[in-house]
């Protein structure tokens, strides 16, 4: 088997890669050539962490694999990601493990392209007002990989801890963007697309904060009871998502699910607009949101592809189980 260490990773792989890779994984799934298998996300009653796996398989691609990892929310105080995670893939012909991998980098990059990739096929083509509620580790990678889709002119956000909005402001300035903090009313009557990356448990965006034309990417809900927006909106806007299963079990989609007033058969797989079968944005109008879970086939199609890299270059190592 290959390993490829953290650092081996976060420098091979890039955002065109990971962007690829994810719209790629999307229109797979919308094809039934790719499906997932049913993630184990859990509170391990231990440091207030997450654990879990997710896995999948991709006949045409034949990526075969699982994620192992989660969200430890101290981690930050010593200097480690929040997020922690190890991607594992396996032959599919003979069912040995072919690479254990980091996934850290992998995870960042892979989820800010799930946006991105949403941006790009249902915002509105004259977007301009980027709008990012939180301010985590993740929101850096969520602006940097949107203003590759739209040519927006500001960016404005919101955060629970205003203090840390530095981070946004800092990535706003190297993007040579100007940057607003601003209140979650401005933030929804300004901002074009809104990106919310947060681990909240109780919703912070309102539906009648939101004006119509907005496309929202809720990118932080991927637990049972995780929330980032009132179910209503969920009612007022066209639902898209990468896995329907996962957006009505441990997505957005799960609130407004469970409380009747919308069904799974309202939620749109986003491939299907990627292979042309949805045509997505109807109106300027229109207020689109898309859940994006996270699925175990983003992580494994971006994995593989920087396994061949990491093997062309030489810096794989190669080691007998």
């Amino acid at each position: 088997m290959w390993i490829v260490p953290e650092a081996t990773v976060a420098r091979l792989i890039t955002p065109e890669m990971a962007f690829e890779a994810v719209e790629a994984t999307f229109a797979a799934m919308a094809r039934e050539d790719a499906y997932n298998f049913p993630v184990i996300r859990e509170a391990i009653g231990h440091a207030d962490a997450l654990y879990g796996f997710k896995s999948g398989f991709d006949r045409a691609g034949l990526h075969l694999g699982l994620k192992s990892g989660g969200y430890w929310p101290d981690n930050e105080q010593k200097g480690l990601t929040n997020h922690q995670s190890t991607v594992f893939l396996f032959d599919a012909d003979t069912g040995q493990c072919k690479a254990a991998m980091g996934g850290n980098a992998l995870t960042a990059l892979r989820t800010a392209a799930a946006s991105a990739v949403s941006i790009k096929h249902l915002a509105r083509a004259d977007a301009r007002v980027l709008g990012i509620i939180g301010a985590g580790h993740q929101s850096a990678f969520q602006m940097r990989a949107a203003v590759q889709q739209r040519s927006f002119d500001k960016v404005v956000g919101w955060n629970l801890h205003p203090e840390t909005l530095s981070r946004l402001a800092d990535t706003a300035e190297e993007l040579g963007l100007p940057f607003e903090a601003v209140s979650l009313d401005t933030l929804g009557q300004e901002a074009d697309v809104i990106i919310s990356i947060t681990s909240s448990f109780a919703p912070i965006l309102n539906a009648d904060q939101v004006r119509p034309g907005t496309h929202l990417a809720c990118m932080g809900t991927d637990t049972r009871g995780k929330q980032e927006v009132d179910p209503a909106l969920l009612v007022r806007a066209t639902v898209f998502t990468d896995e329907i299963a996962q957006s009505t079990s441990i997505g957005e989609a799960q609130h407004a699910v469970a409380e009747g007033i919308l069904t799974k058969d309202a939620i749109t797989e986003i491939g299907a607009v990627i292979n042309g079968a949805h045509p997505g944005r109807r109106s300027d109008d229109e207020i689109t949101l898309f859940d994006g879970t996270g699925v175990a086939l983003q992580d494994l199609s971006a994995a593989a592809s920087v396994l061949d890299l990491a093997i062309a270059e030489g810096v794989a190592t190669e080691a007998a189980l």
